[in-house]
């Protein structure tokens, strides 16, 4: 007997046959939209998760803020623990503190802060923006407070002191202001 010759297996390239390729993609579960209609080039980003979603759209004018807000905290700390009475003076019209330590504490503390603020602005993550941002507008709220409670038992109102006041009220609204901006969901297109 003659033994039929078998024409040699062909090998079916997938990137050429665009049917083929599409039941690959199938049965791989890619290319298909998820949940949130997003569409998976691969399996590996279904499986991380596409970081697209997790980047935010700033409010405008957010970064000059948080720039404004670490370099006020860092000259205000910076007069209250070198030149404590000077900066006593300038919001209470009056002689120096009875104390300069508690005016230098008040510095250390915003010093503090004040590295917060600076390293704060290198960061893109939504939470830690937002988390800064609430405590910037506690801490103008609190300030605003006991500045007020204090200048009702003087029972003057300096120019300094209310210039400080204002600016105080003014912080607290632009800190929630880009506080609630952030915290909101973003609009599908």
């Amino acid at each position: 007997m003659i033994a039929k010759h078998q024409p040699p297996l062909m090998k079916k390239h997938s990137q050429t046959d665009l049917v083929s390729r599409l039941k690959s993609r199938k049965v791989l579960g890619v290319g298909g939209e998820d949940d949130d209609g997003e569409i998976h080039r691969s399996k590996i980003s279904q499986v991380l998760g596409n970081e697209m979603k997790f980047t935010m759209k700033e409010p405008l004018g957010l970064r000059l803020w948080q720039l404004v807000s670490a370099i006020m905290f860092s000259v205000v700390a910076l007069m209250a623990l070198i030149f404590p009475d000077q900066l006593y003076d300038i919001v209470f019209d009056k002689g120096g503190s009875a104390s300069k330590i508690s005016v230098r504490l008040y510095g250390g503390a915003l010093l503090s802060f004040s590295l917060i603020m600076w390293n704060v602005l290198y960061t893109t993550e939504k939470m830690v923006i937002r988390w800064t941002l609430l405590s910037e507008a506690c801490y103008f709220a609190v300030q605003f407070i006991v500045t007020s409670i204090t200048l009702l038992e003087v029972g003057l109102l300096p120019w300094g002191a209310s210039l400080l006041l204002f600016s105080r009220g003014l912080f607290i609204i632009v800190s929630v202001y880009y506080y609630y901006q952030l915290g909101l969901k973003p609009k599908k297109v």
